[in-house]
């Protein structure tokens, strides 16, 4: 019997919204990731871009355990010396709460090409409302 590999024409990508109300980051973050990536269908290629379009609404209100608020600081370097940047996740979450899911994401897809494509099919909303009715979205429960 022979393995069986998807071409780029025959894969299906379907729409997904999901609630982040009360939901801790990093389940929310895992299972986004798991559908950016194709791995909930059996048909899972890994060198494709397998995965369905993500919504993420109410990221303003998702759920962070322990004194990850007071205490989780996001780093970045501005490419000159001295240049390392220190972001605080309260300042984060007042300002931008959908960066945060984005950042958590990212982290958990592949560091190639592929995984910077898959980021691009993930869309969040730190409120309940979005555009993106015309597509008709299947509600995934929490």
């Amino acid at each position: 019997m022979k393995t069986y590999s998807m071409k780029q024409g025959e894969i299906a990508k379907d729409w997904v919204l999901l609630d982040a109300e009360d939901v801790p980051l990093g389940r929310l973050a895992t299972r986004v990731a798991t559908i950016l990536r194709g791995k909930n269908k059996p048909e899972f290629t890994p060198h494709l871009d397998m995965g369905d379009n993500v919504i993420v609404i109410n990221a303003a209100k998702v759920k962070l355990t322990g004194q990850k608020l007071d205490k989780k600081v996001y780093l970045h370097h501005t490419g000159y010396s001295g240049g390392q940047r220190e972001t605080p996740l309260k300042k984060l979450m007042a300002s931008h709460p959908d960066e945060v899911i984005k950042r958590a994401v990212k982290g958990m897809l592949p560091k190639t090409k592929l995984g910077r494509q898959l980021l691009t099919n993930l869309r969040v909303y730190p409120g309940s409302e979005h555009p993106h009715g015309p597509q008709q979205p299947k509600v995934l429960d929490k």
